[in-house]
């Protein structure tokens, strides 16, 4: 722990947590689209592991509202990660707003963060069966 965190908190492991109302349904959309399968269950939840990071999906009776990214993944090519997961039958969202245009699901971000040494990202949003909304990155050197 470092002198200023008092919590604990900087030193520990992030958890992502993602609402489903319908466990078994979200199930095989990580499975049959995003060919994810979960490493553990327990009742009312499912525990994926993706590049030795976890994250949780549990049922809950609150819907995601879906108008923000809540879980992403980096990847090295996002051409190919966005064709492979629209022939498993992912629809990207399409997004014209100020700053941010996509094409063909994919957007050109400027900037990035300086410790990832990259200029810029590309990125490309996806909802899941329960409405959260997830991405997938690749930085821009």
């Amino acid at each position: 722990m470092n002198a200023d965190d008092t919590t604990g908190l900087a030193g520990s492991r992030v958890a992502t947590r993602l609402p489903a109302q319908d466990l078994e349904r979200a199930r095989r959309f990580y499975s049959e689209q995003l060919g994810l399968e979960p490493v553990e269950e327990r009742p009312g939840g499912l525990l994926y592991r993706c590049g030795g990071v976890e994250f949780a999906l549990f049922r809950s009776t609150g819907a995601s509202p879906g108008t923000f990214t809540q879980m992403g993944w980096e990847v090295d090519d996002i051409e190919s990660a966005v064709s492979e997961l629209k022939r498993r039958g992912v629809v990207f969202e399409e997004i014209d707003v100020p700053g941010l245009r996509t094409r063909d699901g994919i957007a050109e971000i400027e900037g990035n963060y300086p410790s990832k040494g990259g200029q810029g990202e590309r990125g490309a949003w996806f909802r899941d069966s329960e409405g959260n909304m997830l991405g997938i990155g690749e930085p821009v050197a």
